[in-house]
């Protein structure tokens, strides 16, 4: 479905409205940064206005000019032609109050996790003795980087199967200047990553279930499918990650995994292990934490 009619606004505050009318005509999915229409349409107005996405300081009823007025239709219309998640027309995404590159090489960084890694992962660790992470399928980096980011004292090793994803994540590193505590390397899950003992071991996986992939819309299927399915029950990566992170932690370590709508799967897979499932201020769940002890004890239901 393409916009109709001649855009007819003047100023942000009515290019927003405009542009918002046309996602609800278009029938668009949002979930990737935001959740409705009139949200999805300042992010991408205040994108082409170079302004803060709450136009903060920014006058919203001053007159745009024409080439102004032009960009804001085009980037609706790919909006609603292409069914691509806004952040890969703008090639910017937000996780934990920090900005990333994104392309189609890689997921659009939505975990609830950023609200964990902004909190220092208090009260699970102590931040004072973590000094090892390992990031297991960092796609675009963000959680890495964000790690890196929230717990100066920490190196962060990040793995991913996607040469592709590395290369965004390569760039997103020297964006945030961290390339002396992030390390990448490429793994298919823990296959390549050298034995070591790490503080923290924290992933999002692919765990999207075969009925799941089947049903996603336009805007999800624009995404990496490698970075989304995992299988009939959206486990074949988890289970795997079960099996063999006890063998790369600490005594003292801890594993954070996201699941997402596979937690109830994962919870009759698994029904004796004791999954301590995280709570989020937004309300997002499915991000389990088990620690070392938990996984050295339940390896043999794991294997």
């Amino acid at each position: 479905m393409s916009v109709k009619g001649k855009p007819d606004f003047v100023s942000a505050r009515e290019a927003v409205q405009w542009a918002a009318a046309q996602f609800d005509a278009a029938q668009v999915y949002f979930g990737h940064g935001t959740d409705n229409a009139w949200d999805e349409a300042a992010y991408l107005v205040a994108h082409v206005l170079q302004v803060p996405w709450d136009y903060a300081g920014f006058d919203v009823d001053a007159a745009l000019s024409v080439a102004q007025q032009q960009a804001i239709a085009q980037i609706v219309q790919a909006r609603i032609e292409q069914r691509v998640p806004a952040p890969y027309l703008t090639h910017e995404a937000w996780f934990a109050g920090l900005p990333f590159y994104v392309d189609a090489r890689v997921l659009v960084p939505r975990s609830p996790m950023a609200e964990l890694i902004h909190d220092q992962f208090q009260p699970w660790i102590d931040v004072n003795q973590t000094r090892q992470v390992l990031d297991i399928g960092t796609g675009s980096g963000c959680i890495a980087i964000a790690i890196a980011h929230y717990l100066p004292n920490t190196h962060v090793d990040a793995c991913d199967i996607s040469e592709d994803a590395l290369a965004v994540a390569r760039q997103n590193i020297q964006r945030h200047h961290l390339e002396a505590r992030v390390h990448l390397m490429q793994s298919d899950l823990l296959q390549r990553v050298p034995k070591k003992r790490y503080d923290i071991i924290i992933s999002n996986p692919p765990y999207v279930d075969a009925q799941d992939m089947a049903q996603l819309p336009e805007e999800f299927q624009r995404e990496p499918a490698l970075g989304l399915a995992a299988g009939v029950d959206g486990l074949d990566l988890v289970r795997r990650i079960l099996r063999d992170a006890g063998e790369y932690l600490q005594p003292h370590g801890i594993l954070i995994v996201e699941v997402g709508n596979s937690e109830a799967a994962l919870a009759a897979a698994f029904p004796q292990v004791p999954f301590t499932w995280l709570a989020f201020e937004q309300g997002d769940d499915g991000v389990f934490l088990l620690d070392a002890v938990q996984l050295r004890q339940y390896h043999p239901v794991f294997s």
